[in-house]
Formats: structure tokens, sequence, C-alpha cells
């Protein structure tokens, strides 16, 4: 199993930045993706970044040039840099863990609060 930690949500005006940070333990040699995802009040949750083992990343195109995910492997950690947020990027932000054993499973982080203003 693995476990997953966010840390760095809160409050802050639009145009502002926030740093998430994504902290994992137990099996985590099975780790092939780390990412964030993210879910709106009445919307379905939504993919936010990725970045693989081999650090190729993917960013959804609602934040493409605004966030970007980085890894620190022997931290066993992950984090999202969101610049010039906005309004719309309100959401409780979820860390996610890709794991290969004998199939392939997500695992979830409790999630994070994140709360733009204008």
């Amino acid at each position: 199993q693995v476990q997953l930690v966010e840390s760095g949500g809160g409050l802050v005006q639009a145009g502002g930045s926030l740093r998430l940070s994504c902290a994992a333990s137990g099996d985590i040699t099975c780790i092939v993706a780390m990412g964030w995802y993210r879910q709106a009040p009445g919307k379905g949750r939504e993919l936010v970044a990725t970045i693989a083992s081999g650090g190729a990343t993917n960013y959804g195109d609602s934040v493409k040039g605004r966030f970007t995910i980085s890894r620190d492997n022997t931290a066993h950690t992950w984090d999202l840099q969101m610049n010039s947020l906005k309004v719309e990027d309100t959401a409780v932000y979820y860390c996610n863990a890709g794991c290969k054993g004998w199939g392939y499973s997500d695992h979830w982080g409790q999630g994070t609060q994140v709360t733009v203003s204008s």
C-alpha cells in the first residue's frame, strides 16, 4: 500500500501563487507515475498534472503555462507550483500515485483545499 499526504493548500488572491506538496510512504517502490488532480464543487475530478518516473510531464489544458509539477525521487515527494492563479482554479486538489505491481493501481491523498479569491 502507498500512503499519500498533501500539504500547502490555502486561500490566495487571483494572480497569486501557491505550492502544493505530496509525500509518499509505504510501498513506494511500485510508483511509476505521480500527479495532481482537482475537483471543483459540482464537477468531476480532472487532471492537473502528471510526471512519470522517467520525467515526462503532462498538463491539463487549463493550467498549461501556469502550473509546474516537479519531483524529488530521493525524498519521495512531488510538488505542484501554481502561478497566476485564477478564481476557476478553486478546487480540492488530490495527490495521486500510480503503482505497477501485479497490475496497475491508483492511490490518492486526502485532498487539500485551494481557494482563489477575486
